[in-house]
């Protein structure tokens, strides 16, 4: 385990705390705390070493940091399930479906594994054998453990811990003591008499060395020789060797953590005890495990209640044992699950910038850091002799199934293929060995068995209903495949060599050219001339690498824009119900397969620097130049399929591969071409509003978008607060159906006073923003001098707002129209804005429909619409009031049913079908007073769509729009 360092001042602070409260709960033990915590004039070596413990593990990755507030291992740890084992059945595996009632082995604690048994003596210690899966919270155990031992609350009859690294002892080359290995890290050990060897001290103290598979360790007699002397030099894996066969401190005990495939590199006749950790068995460990994570919301009831409802949804698809249950069996996937989530429902603007692509990069991370493949036992050469990165081993066998999986849009696999991508044709002894390593300790942690209730599982299905296997989360085969063809894995093996002998070539060139520089002065260079055919090969390879990464940016946006799946859920959506399920009606999909939505926008992520630094930490290396050639090719493909009309949901899908792909200047060369971004029905989520505002940023502040559409897309005040970036670059913004109250009018207000924000058009149908909320608004209008379209449609302003509106209109001298249909306007107050209107120099049309006016109401309104001077001459001002205008047929009757079919769908039925009989006694009154045969007919045609509108409200059915 590694022991990073924080600040100590802060983490001091804890330590203090802790002995306070230690002394302050423990009366039975005053005397213990009261030495533990006095200050003598010679401190105490182990009260040194418990502090100094206790901060280096008090440290949290920087992944941790992600959830918010400060978090502590105490507030975080769920203990995963550990089960004893037998010696002859130490290689079973724990399924990952099987509850802890039905197993015949008992459920232990660490602690519980060194008290003393039948077999024990007092002259040597317990040597215990810890050893788990990739993912199942080894470390974390071990960090849990190392923390409880220094505030006293387990291992108390151990005296003094002492951790090791087995990566770090491995990476030691000379020869060294037990008491100069233990004091070149824990110097303040450096003469402890615990670790003389003298008489039986050294049942007091505990060697836990981390990571056994590590180390090579050889217990054969003729390589290891024995020693028993603490202060005699040898190699560190000798004295491990030494320590375990108790020659060396026999009484002390000690903890060994490996994995499975290492489990026999230390002889049975070693290791007194084995268990094994099995991770998260049953949902209730999983639903404490989500609570410690989702739960620490920094103290906000809003948040806590929102993270509430997440967990019951957890809990609930954990409970119908779906393939997410599956992979939370592995705790490192209960915190792939809950980033996530923290990801889509808990950003903020005030955190650091995080993306999905960087989540599953740390997560790797975090998992496979600095792992090599080894050969595993048997071998002598030392492991540092031959190794590669793990990760890269990963991406060319995972990965590559996971790729051929996207490729054919299929997500389940049987044994046979996983054998034929895995296992590959005839290999060496040493590639066969990294590949049992490998099949042993990291196959199952990115494949599980299907769990049977994949929708898209029975067209894989093959005739003898063989086992198959999917990815433990469906994202992260489309991650995997996006490494793999990122990383250029998929290249074809003569592709491969033709890039070695283009390098071989390339470095020979320079040398060759070097050397013919100097003879030239001697003799005449054309002579050489044959040397310079060398320079084309790699020119030429260079031009045909360029090609290649065109065809990445070429399969990016084929993927991104793929015509089956332009209807589907938004990418982000399509994530949460993955993790969540779906509760309720399913959502449509229009693809026959499963969609891969996520493939090409990580394979954008992978591109972003941060990314890049993480995966160069796990041997996957993306050259600068590679990234600049997928770009430029990127940006064209991208621009030209902008070109066309997409639908809200790929618009979503395009915002989110700019933001993943954090490049400023691609994302301000892409949005150069789009001119409204509409997001209509888009389910609008705090991730959603930052990804919008994010890469709208990243434009000049000379952009702006004549329309950016976010109707019907359940914002809410603090979503709006989000957007604010993404104001700033609209000239029309349509924020229709939402659920903006009285408090957004702060922000809207303070959006039209912005000088810098020149918004002409502003949507705000069926918001409750109620009187209260329009006088806020309203008062913009002096300072603003943009605003030409105000539509207040449904918003709950009665006549308390419509006079105010009408005192306020004199104060702006640009707007050109105003809608406040629907409002509850009566006769009086709508007479008053109607005159108000008429005065102002350039309001020409005002819409009140579906108000409660009386027809002599009606009547005055279109009277008093044109104003008459003293000199005779008028101006007209349009007033909207029905699909009549007295006796004869209003010219935007067809405008007044299409915004009423529209939004009848979120309005008050029977409210409107008393508006719409209105509208038909008006129709059957005016067609009377007709005369003329063709007016009578046309009458016959509005009312028709009337009473088609009214037979949809009555079905409470879409119909079919009605075309002028």
């Amino acid at each position: 385990m590694s022991l990073l360092h924080r600040r100590p001042s802060k983490l001091l602070t804890v330590w203090r705390w802790k002995r306070r409260v230690e002394a302050s709960l423990c009366p039975a033990t005053v005397f213990h705390c009261r030495a533990f915590c006095s200050t003598p004039s010679e401190p105490d070596p182990i009260d040194i070493h418990k502090r100094k413990l206790f901060l280096w593990f008090s440290h949290l990755p920087q992944e941790e940091k992600q959830f918010g507030g400060y978090f502590s291992p105490e507030t975080m740890h769920v203990d995963p399930l550990i089960l004893e084992r037998n010696p002859e059945e130490r290689l079973g595996l724990l399924s990952p479906c099987l509850q802890t009632q039905n197993s015949s082995f008992p459920s232990v604690t660490v602690e519980q594994l060194f008290e003393p048994t039948d077999a024990w003596s007092e002259d040597r210690g317990i040597n215990v054998l810890l050893y788990g899966a990739v993912g199942t919270g080894k470390s974390t155990v071990i960090r849990k453990l190392v923390l409880d031992w220094c505030t006293g609350t387990t291992l108390a009859n151990f005296k003094l811990l002492v951790p090791f690294s087995c990566e770090d002892l491995n990476q030691l080359s000379k020869m060294a003591s037990l008491r100069d290995l233990v004091s070149r890290k824990y110097l303040h050990l450096k003469k402890h008499p615990l670790l003389s060897g003298e008489g039986s001290q050294a049942k007091d103290v505990l060697f836990l060395f981390n990571g056994m598979e590590k180390i090579q360790l050889d217990f054969r007699i003729g390589s290891t020789e024995l020693c028993s002397d603490p202060n005699e030099a040898l190699l560190p894996g000798v004295v491990v060797v030494n320590l375990l066969r108790k020659y060396l401190l026999p009484e002390a005990s000690i903890l060994v953590t490996t994995r499975l495939s290492a489990l026999d590199r230390i002889p049975q006749k070693y290791i007194s005890r084995y268990a094994q950790i099995c991770g998260f068995t049953d949902p209730d460990r999983q639903r404490a495990y989500f609570t410690s994570r989702l739960l620490q919301q920094s103290g906000k009831t809003a948040h806590n209640q929102e993270a509430q409802a997440l967990i019951e949804l957890l809990y609930l698809s954990l409970q119908r044992e779906s393939q997410l249950a599956a992979a939370c069996f592995l705790p490192s996937y209960c915190w792939l699950t809950c980033a996530t989530l923290h990801f889509l429902h808990f950003t903020s603007i005030n955190a650091p910038i995080r993306t999905l692509t960087g989540i599953y990069t740390s997560f790797l991370r975090l998992n496979f850091g600095g792992e090599v493949l080894g050969t595993g036992a048997g071998t002598n050469v030392p492991i540092q002799g031959h190794h590669s990165s793990l990760m890269l081993y990963v991406v060319r066998t995972v990965g590559k199934l996971a790729f051929d999986g996207v490729t054919y849009k299929r997500t389940s696999f049987s044994e046979r293929e996983l054998e034929q991508w895995i296992g590959g044709k005839t290999k060496t002894d040493e590639e066969l060995r990294q590949l049992a390593m490998f099949r042993t300790d990291v196959l199952d942690f990115f494949l599980a068995p299907c769990v049977g209730n994949d929708k898209y599982l029975s067209q894989d299905l093959s005739e003898n209903d063989e086992r198959r296997y999917v990815f433990a989360v469906p994202a992260m085969q489309e991650y995997l495949a996006a490494l793999y063809m990122v990383l250029g894995e998929n290249k074809s093996a003569l592709e491969k060599l033709t890039r070695q002998v283009s390098m071989a070539i390339g470095q020979a060139t320079e040398d060759v050219n070097a050397l013919m520089n100097i003879l030239s002065k001697f003799i005449p260079l054309r002579i050489f001339a044959i040397f310079n055919l060398l320079k084309l090969f790699p020119k030429l390879f260079e031009k045909i690498s360029s090609r290649n990464k065109g065809s990445i940016a070429r399969t990016m946006a084929a993927e991104m824009f793929r015509t089956e799946d332009s209807y589907n859920e938004d990418v982000l959506d399509q994530v949460e119900q993955s993790l969540l399920g779906v509760h309720g009606p399913q959502p449509k999909q229009y693809s026959e397969g499963q969609p891969f939505e996520l493939y090409p926008i990580f394979m954008g992520g992978l591109l972003h620097y941060g990314n890049r630094v993480l995966l160069q930490q796990l041997g996957c290396s993306i050259q600068s130049s590679t990234v600049a050639q997928i770009t430029l090719a990127l940006r064209k493909y991208l621009v030209r399929e902008l070109s066309k009309p997409q639908p809200p949901e790929e618009l979503m899908d395009l915002l989110v591969l700019l933001y993943e792909f954090q490049n400023p200047r691609l994302t301000a060369e892409v949005l150069a071409s789009i001119r409204a971004i509409r997001l209509t029905n888009i389910r609008m989520t705090p991730i959603k509003c930052f990804v919008l505002s994010t890469v709208l940023s990243c434009t000049p502040p000379s952009y702006h978008l004549e329309e950016l559409d976010l109707s019907s897309c359940l914002l809410t005040h603090d979503m709006l607060q989000m957007l604010w970036p993404a104001f700033r670059h609209t000239h029309n913004l349509n924020l229709q159906f939402n659920s903006l109250g009285p408090e957004s009018c702060i922000l809207l207000r303070d959006l039209l006073l912005d000088s810098k924000i020149l918004i002409r058009s502003l949507q705000l149908c069926d918001n409750p923003l109620l009187d209260s909320g329009a006088h806020t608004l309203l008062e913009s209008l002096p300072k603003n001098q943009s605003l030409t379209h105000l539509s207040l449609m449904h918003t709950g302003l009665g006549d308390k707002g419509a006079l105010e509106l009408a005192e306020r209109l004199q104060q702006h001298t640009g707007l050109q129209e105003l809608n406040v249909a629907y409002n509850n306007i009566g006769d009086n107050a709508a007479l008053t804005l109607v005159d108000a209107c008429r005065e102002h120099p350039s309001i020409h049309t005002v819409h009140l429909y579906l108000n409660p006016l009386s027809d002599v109401g009606k009547k005055s309104l279109y009277v008093r619409g044109v104003l008459r001077g003293h000199g005779g001459s008028g101006r007209h001002v349009k007033v909207l009031a029905s699909v009549t205008e007295g006796s004869d047929i209003s010219e935007d009757w067809h405008p007044i049913l299409s915004v009423i079919r529209e939004n009848a769908s979120s309005w008050d039925h029977k409210r409107i079908k008393q508006q719409l009989k209105v509208f038909l006694t008006d129709l059957e009154w005016g067609r009377q007073q007709q005369q003329s045969f063709w007016k009578r007919l046309h009458f016959r045609k509005v009312e028709k769509g009337v009473k088609q509108t009214l037979q949809m409200l009555e079905k409470d059915t879409p119909s079919k729009r009605y075309h002028k």
